[in-house]
């Protein structure tokens, strides 16, 4: 599948091929702390499939809990997350961060990884109230 999209103010655009059938949410503790939220979404996509239309990522290196050091690549004017990927000259899986591409509604997580990290009240959010836009 194709998608395409960018960071919130449009200084990044990029387009990629993806699996959807890949995309996944993570609850570790890192994607928590990026997203400032309580997990983030994901797609992988080959090295060869990822290209940059606009505007460069700025980088920095952080160490998992796993140890592995990973690249984690955002929007240098107004902070969205566009990617993460490994460190070294390896062929690069990118993860793409799902709510940047125009197409995110049709990427629903497949897979959750990292539960064991995950907010405990994450599995009860289908019986609070629904409000359909802020009040």
């Amino acid at each position: 599948m194709k998608i395409d999209g960018g960071c919130q103010c449009g200084h990044i655009t990029y387009r990629a091929e993806i699996d959807p059938a890949t995309a996944s949410i993570c609850h570790c503790t890192d994607c928590q702390t990026f997203s400032g939220s309580a997990f983030r979404t994901s797609v992988p996509v080959d090295e060869g499939s990822l290209e940059i239309t606009s505007g460069e990522v700025k980088a920095f290196i952080k160490t998992a809990e796993s140890g592995a050091k990973r690249v984690q690549a955002f929007c240098p004017e107004c902070g969205t997350h566009i990617y993460a990927t490994a460190v070294g000259d390896e062929p690069k899986i990118y993860r793409i961060r799902t709510s940047t591409a125009r197409q995110h509604k049709e990427l629903p997580p497949q897979v959750q990884i990292w539960f064991r990290s995950a907010q405990p009240w994450v599995t009860e959010l289908g019986s609070l109230r629904k409000v359909d836009k802020q009040q």
